[in-house]
């Protein structure tokens, strides 16, 4: 990407605007430059004219006229100091290819030499009697000169340039200095010009990115930025641009509406059919045991199937508890808001976990003071409990499992570690969706649900926290963030 492409729109037309009026005033300025060059040239033309017929008639009125003597030279008066000729003119006889005499009059009417260079210049000065501008260095400087034919050779007659150039630089420095203030005025005023027109462009900008930091992927959304009216009007680019996302947005938040009524059905759905499956599952598992423990014998494999029946039943019946739960959840119903205290939570947890697999090394580790926090302990001693759960079915036995307990700001913080094979890459990014199970990457002592996880995240969020996992093959750790009793507490006064 070029760096020009990186330009805002408003300084993109800042620039142009200076550039343009820079280009027209380099334009403009050299076209004054040039106009008044070309008339003070004429002017100093049509004196350089006059002084050459004044010259002249001073040659041809000498007495014993002849032409010029080729040994002698014209005395001053009769030349260069004829009366009417100003400071600085320059005269000189050119006789058999060689310069005869030169020279100029001086400020004080006084003739003076010309170097031998000035005088290798004059050399060059065509015939013809076209004026032409030559350049005699040192003191004199540039000078408008031109040479008349004369009997025995050519006179050459020249006028300084130096008031045309004083006058010209004197208009150039005039032009830069206007140009350049007003292009620091024009690009001034176009900044701000520009900065007002696009304001329209900011206030549509604003409200997307508005709509950008909205949760838009769950729960119900009140999609209700828009672009204002006047920012809309379809008469304008911008205003075009504004209604485009009006109706872009208003096209989302028919679509979110409709996800949304769509997830409340499900949600509905799960929670009823969770409800009314709790019933036929108990009397299943009930009837089964009641079979099962009768003093009636009992064919082998009838009593293997009862067993077995009575083992999916409860199985089905924790399903069943888990969609509940999480129903609820989504639909934001309040958990209980008591002060839990988290370190005996924990070590209850370790506790039935040791029991539950003595062939996992469980390590406990507790802040030295008690950490508190504000929930609902039985769902907080689920959320440990899946998460001590996860830990045991995903890894081998002999693996090592730490609970630890610390204070991060003003959060509790839970992890739980463990040193199995890890997550799969692929699985970890969905691994708190429902029904994710990580079958690819971890081994499984037994089957799972797939919801374990998704009500771990979804209790922390209820209690207003966050979970995060990190996995690499030899350390899995989940961490559960929960704010602390105390901020909670005097926010809610």
């Amino acid at each position: 990407m070029s760096r020009l492409s990186r330009w805002t729109l408003r300084k993109r037309l800042v620039v142009a605007v200076v550039a343009l009026l820079a280009l027209a005033a380099v334009i403009i300025g050299s076209a004054s430059v040039v106009s008044v060059q070309t008339v003070l040239l004429g002017r100093v033309d049509a004196q350089l004219t006059a002084a050459t017929t004044r010259s002249s008639g001073a040659v041809v009125e000498r007495p014993g006229r002849g032409g010029f003597p080729p040994s002698s030279e014209p005395p001053v008066p009769e030349f260069v100091g004829v009366p009417g000729q100003s400071a600085g003119t320059l005269g000189a006889i050119i006789a058999g290819g060689a310069v005869r005499y030169a020279g100029y009059l001086g400020a004080a009417g006084d003739l003076q030499p010309l170097t031998t260079g000035q005088v290798s210049t004059l050399l060059t000065v065509g015939l013809g009697g076209e004026p032409e501008s030559i350049d005699l260095g040192g003191d004199l400087g540039s000078y408008r000169v031109v040479a008349v034919e004369t009997g025995n050779g050519a006179m050459i007659v020249g006028l300084p340039l130096a008031d045309l150039e004083f006058t010209l630089g004197q208009l150039i420095a005039g032009i830069s200095g206007i140009a350049l203030g007003v292009l620091i005025l024009a690009g001034t005023a176009s900044y701000f010009i520009v900065r007002l027109a696009l304001r329209p462009l900011d206030r549509v900008a604003k409200a997307a990115s508005d709509v950008s930091e909205l949760p838009l992927d769950r729960g119900e959304v009140a999609l209700a930025v828009r672009v204002s009216d006047h920012d809309a009007d379809p008469h304008t680019e911008v205003g075009r641009v504004g209604a485009s996302i009006n109706r872009m947005l208003g096209h989302v938040a028919a679509a979110l509406h409709a996800r949304q009524a769509s997830e409340n059905k499900v949600r509905t759905f799960v929670s009823d059919a969770s409800h009314e499956l709790r019933t036929p599952l108990t009397s299943i598992r009930g009837y089964a045991e009641l079979t099962r423990r009768s003093n009636e014998d009992l064919p082998e494999d009838a009593t293997y199937a009862l067993g077995r029946i009575e083992s999916e039943a409860m199985r089905m019946t924790a399903i069943v508890e888990d969609l509940l739960l999480l129903a609820r959840l989504d639909e934001g119903r309040e958990l209980a808001k008591d002060p839990v205290e988290l370190s005996a939570l924990l070590a209850s947890a370790v506790n039935d976990a040791r029991a539950a697999s003595a062939d996992h090394e469980w390590v406990l580790a507790l802040e030295a003071t008690p950490v508190t926090v504000i929930g609902d302990s039985q769902r907080l001693m689920q959320v440990v409990a899946n998460l001590l759960g996860n830990a045991r079915v995903h890894t081998p036995p002999g693996s090592r499992v730490v609970a630890r307990l610390s204070v991060v700001g003003d959060n509790a913080e839970i992890s739980v570690i463990d040193n199995g094979p890890g997550i799969d890459p692929e699985v970890l990014n969905r691994v708190f969706e429902r029904f994710v199970r990580g079958d690819a990457s971890r081994q499984r002592a037994s089957g799972g649900t797939g919801l374990g996880l998704a009500i771990v995240a979804g209790v922390a969020e209820a209690h207003a926290g966050a979970v995060v996992v990190e996995s690499v093959p030899g350390r899995t750790e989940f961490r559960v963030l929960l704010p602390l009793a105390g901020p909670i507490a005097e926010a809610s006064r």
